[in-house]
C-alpha cells in the first residue's frame, strides 16, 4: 500500500498539517504511525479530508461529522442519524433567516445614515425603506 506523510495529504487536500492534526484529535482521521512516530496516511485520507471539509462547510459539528463519516463509508443512512441531519439542516435554515433579517436593517440603517438629513434617528429598524 501507497501511504503519504502528514504534509503531502495536507497539500493534496488544501488544508494545513495542524488541521490533519485536529481532525485526529477529533477522532475523524486516523492515520498509521511509523516506527519513528511519524503519521502516514493512505492516498483515500485526501479525499476524506475533501469530505470532512465538505461536512464542516456544511455547518456540521465535528462530532456529528464523526457520526456521519461511517455512513458515507456504508452508503447507508440509518433513520436516527437522517433526523439528526434534517434537524441541523432546519437549524441552518433559520439562522439564515435571522442573518438575512439583521442584513435588512443594516441596510435601512445605512440608507437612514445616508440620508441628506443626518440628525434623522430611527424609533425603530423594522420598517422598509422608501
Amino acid at each position: 500500500m501507497v501511504t503519504m506523510r502528514i504534509g503531502e495529504v495536507a497539500a493534496a487536500a488544501g488544508v494545513s498539517a495542524r488541521a490533519l492534526r485536529y481532525y485526529e484529535e477529533q477522532g475523524l482521521l486516523r492515520p498509521e504511525r511509523t516506527a519513528g512516530g511519524q503519521r502516514t496516511y493512505p492516498q483515500s485520507a485526501v479525499d476524506r479530508v475533501k469530505i470532512i471539509q465538505q461536512l464542516y462547510g456544511a455547518g456540521l459539528s465535528s462530532r456529528l461529522i464523526e457520526t456521519v463519516l461511517p455512513a458515507v463509508d456504508a452508503r447507508r443512512m440509518d433513520p436516527d442519524l437522517l433526523r439528526r441531519l434534517l434537524a441541523e439542516r432546519d437549524r441552518i435554515k433559520e439562522k439564515t433567516e435571522e442573518l438575512h433579517e439583521a442584513g435588512r436593517r443594516l441596510d435601512i440603517l445605512i440608507g437612514l445614515a445616508t440620508q441628506s438629513d443626518p440628525y434623522a434617528c430611527p424609533a425603530t429598524l423594522d420598517r422598509t425603506m422608501t
